[in-house]
C-alpha cells in the first residue's frame, strides 16, 4: 500500500509539476517590475530568467528578502540562476529593472521555483512513517530535477531563437551588402565605359 501510494503521489507530482511554466514579461524603460513570494524559513527558492528580447539582452535583478534584507544583486545580466534557502519567514521580493535604458523595453522569461516546506524530525520508532516520508521526499526531489529540466529546455529555446534571430539579422546585413557592391560595381563599370567612349569620340573630332 505505501508503495502504492508513493507512485501515485510521483504521478500527482509530476502533473503538477508540467503544468509550471515560465513567465514572459515586459519591463518597459526606466521601469521595474517585482514579484512576491511568501515562505517559511528554510525553504529553498530558486530563480532563473533569461532576457529574450530588447536592447543588449540585459537587465538588472535583485532578490530581497524580509525586512529589506539584500539577497542577491546583479548588474546588467543576460541570463541567470540563482538558488538559495529562506533565512527567515516572511515575504521575498524579487525585482527585474530596465531603469538604465533609456528608450528601450526588455522582454524576460523567468520562473521563482518554491521548494517544500521543511519538515519535523520524525521519531525512529515510527518506522514504516519514516520510510513512506523518506519515499516521498526522494519523489519530490525527482519532481524538481524533473522541473528544473523542462525549464532549462525552456531556456535553451529561447536562446535557440535569439541565436537564429542574430544569425538571419546578419545574413540579410551581408545579402544587403553584396547586392550593394554589385551596384557599385556595375555603376562604375557603366561609368567608366561612358567615359572611355566619351574620350575616344573627342580623339576623333580632333
Amino acid at each position: 500500500m505505501d508503495l502504492l501510494a508513493g507512485l501515485i503521489l510521483c504521478i500527482a507530482s509530476v502533473l503538477f509539476f508540467g503544468t509550471a511554466e515560465g513567465y514572459f514579461i515586459t519591463i518597459d524603460a526606466h521601469a521595474e517590475e517585482c514579484f512576491f513570494d511568501k515562505v517559511t524559513s528554510g525553504t529553498k527558492m530558486s530563480l532563473m530568467f533569461e532576457v529574450a528580447e530588447g536592447g543588449f539582452l540585459d537587465i538588472d535583478v535583485k532578490i530581497t528578502g524580509p525586512e529589506g534584507k539584500s539577497v542577491y544583486s546583479g548588474e546588467r545580466e543576460s541570463n541567470g540562476k540563482y538558488t538559495f534557502a529562506a533565512h527567515s519567514d516572511g515575504i521575498y521580493k524579487y525585482c527585474f529593472s530596465n531603469k538604465m535604458s533609456t528608450m528601450t523595453p526588455k522582454v524576460v522569461m523567468f520562473s521563482m521555483n518554491i521548494g517544500e516546506k521543511p519538515k519535523a524530525e520524525i521519531d525512529n520508532k515510527e518506522t514504516d512513517a519514516a520510510n513512506h516520508n523518506k519515499l516521498e521526499e526522494m519523489i519530490n526531489e525527482l519532481s524538481v530535477g524533473l522541473m528544473g529540466v523542462k525549464h532549462e529546455q525552456e531556456y535553451m529555446e529561447v536562446r535557440e531563437r535569439i541565436h537564429r534571430a542574430v544569425n538571419d539579422n546578419t545574413n540579410s546585413r551581408v545579402v544587403m551588402w553584396s547586392f550593394f557592391e554589385a551596384l557599385v560595381l556595375v555603376a562604375m563599370t557603366l561609368g567608366q565605359i561612358y567615359y572611355l567612349k566619351r574620350f575616344f569620340e573627342v580623339r576623333r573630332v580632333v
